[in-house]
């Protein structure tokens, strides 16, 4: 049965977006900053690129893929120099924006879209996917493309759900942090997304050794 695959995407998205990396860290920091709303959107953000990719995979637009995937060190030095600039921006952040503005709609697009691009510039989701779809037998030669789409919408909820989860905890606990730790919260969360980016960097270097 088809509804399976869907099953299996959403333990999978799940489980892939559970592990705290720079995408989690934004979420927390925009969910302790802002509220809930702006950590969740943030989320989706992430699980909307995922989606995208898995999309491609699953129609066997080898293409696109292809292209992507040979152009991922482009991709990832774009991807160094968005993360470090939402690092600096975090760290030099004077105050939480729900304390300058109300948190309204174009607020949360900025939050969705720099989250996907983020993501976007990891193409190697691509091989993610395609590595799983061929662990499960499906392809869009042996007619199986409505399984493998029911795969990635599975694995887009899983990921909404981990990010719900996460962003719901957070906002619990933004509720009993005064803001004398709301700085520190910020220098902590850009240092982290630095972190991250310096890691991009070595693994570019790597790659041209």
């Amino acid at each position: 049965m088809d509804i399976i695959y869907f099953l299996k995407g959403l333990l999978l998205g799940f489980s892939v977006a559970a592990p705290v990396g720079p995408i989690g860290i934004l979420c927390i920091n925009r969910t302790i900053n802002n509220d809930f709303k702006s950590g969740f959107v943030s989320g989706l953000g992430a699980a909307s690129a995922d989606f995208i990719y898995g999309l491609i995979a699953a129609l066997s637009l080898r293409i696109i893929s292809t292209f992507l995937v040979d152009s991922q060190l482009y991709f990832q030095a774009i991807g160094f120099v968005f993360l470090l600039y939402l690092g600096i921006k975090t760290i030099l952040k004077k105050k939480s924006r729900i304390e300058l503005e109300d948190n309204n709609n174009f607020s949360l697009l900025k939050d969705y879209f720099s989250t996907l691009f983020l993501t976007i510039t990891n193409p190697v989701t691509i091989l993610f996917f395609l590595s799983v779809f061929s662990g499960l037998g499906l392809s869009y030669s042996n007619n199986k493309i409505s399984s493998s789409v029911l795969l990635v919408i599975g694995v887009f909820t899983g990921s909404a759900v981990w990010w719900s989860v996460l962003c719901g905890i957070t906002n619990k606990i933004r509720k009993r942090i005064s803001n004398n730790y709301l700085k520190k919260i910020d220098i902590a969360s850009g240092a982290i997304l630095i972190f991250f980016a310096i890691l991009i960097i070595f693994n570019l270097i790597n790659e041209f050794k």
